[in-house]
């Protein structure tokens, strides 16, 4: 007769994989994630990003394909990143009616009506310095920056997006788009912001992916990465200031943070799992060391686990593919 020690015994629930399922505590789908893409002005063909194995930044002129080529996999909304061929000291293209943030977001719209549109509201991909804001000696001014994001959301929504997703990292940004698009009629207009936005070492990729003219560094705006109380404080700041929705980013080195906001805070909540998250798997799937497949599946329900809503993540596509 066996013994009766233990008499707890939780493998019974994990024999086989229907009992797995039955019980599994954390489900994500396609419908939890959002795709970013890089658009570039100017190209004829996609151009592989080499740090990003599978990613390209995608040719205008073929955006309306690919958007629409999304929605056929069951992608329900994509975040839009501009490589512009216009730089200049403060980023003019970006509040410019006819620039490339106006005409990404029409095409999208234009191309899948229901596909939910964000579009980034920043300024280090239209500037020749790299930073995201208005430069003064070498500084970036949080107030004079304020005013462009405000002109450069106003663009985006009355080109469609459904989302303005401000990175700048700006103090009061949220609050200073929520005014500008009131005043210009788009009270329905929504904010996702980048609230609690480190200043990680995980980003590398996406400054290839992106075209980044940076010399130096983010540090005296966007956040340290060893401080957790302050980046509860920075998330609530924007709940305060209008957000709709909240970000942490990057996501996977980050969970404890994911945690802390969606216990402080009753919005939605997302997390963006960036650029070089995304490298490492890839690269490890390539030397043979980890199964792709896996984990990927794996990074991402820790993500919506730790108490995301959304997840931004490079792998939407390739989780369409196989049926996620």
């Amino acid at each position: 007769m066996p013994s009766q020690f233990p008499a707890v015994r939780p493998r019974r629930l994990r024999r086989n994989d229907s009992l797995r399922q039955l019980f599994q505590e954390t489900e994500f789908n396609l419908g939890d994630l959002v795709l970013p893409i890089f658009v570039e002005e100017g190209i004829d063909d996609f151009i592989p990003i080499t740090s990003m194995p599978g990613v390209r930044r995608i040719p205008e002129s073929k955006l309306a394909g690919e958007i629409e080529r999304y929605a056929r996999a069951g992608i329900k909304s994509v975040m839009t990143f501009g490589v512009s061929h216009h730089l200049d000291a403060d980023g003019s293209d970006t509040w410019n009616d006819n620039g490339l943030i106006s005409r990404m977001v029409g095409i999208c719209k234009d191309a899948v009506p229901e596909m939910v549109v964000m579009s980034d509201t920043c300024f280090c991909e239209y500037t020749a310095h790299g930073h995201c804001g208005v430069l003064h000696d070498g500084v970036v001014d949080n107030d004079a920056t304020l005013l462009n994001l405000g002109r450069q959301a106003v663009v985006a929504a009355r080109a469609g997006a459904d989302f303005i997703a401000p990175s700048a990292a700006m103090d009061g940004q949220v609050q200073a788009i929520r005014q500008a698009l009131d005043a210009a009629g788009f009270f329905d207009t929504s904010i996702m912001a980048y609230s609690t936005k480190f200043a990680s070492a995980l980003y590398g990729p996406f400054r290839e992916a992106g075209g980044s003219a940076l010399k130096g560094d983010r540090k005296s705006y966007q956040m340290n990465p060893m401080n957790r109380l302050e980046a509860v404080r920075e998330s609530l700041l924007d709940e305060q200031e209008g957000a709709d929705a909240l970000m942490v980013k990057p996501a996977g080195a980050y969970l404890d943070i994911i945690r802390d906001i969606r216990e402080a805070s009753r919005l939605p909540l997302t997390a963006y799992q960036v650029s070089g998250e995304y490298a490492m798997i890839k690269f490890g799937a390539q030397a043979g060391a980890i199964d792709e497949a896996r984990v990927v599946r794996e990074s991402l329900g820790a993500i919506k686990r730790a108490g995301a809503d959304l997840i931004f993540t490079y792998f939407a596509m390739d989780l369409a593919r196989d049926g996620i």
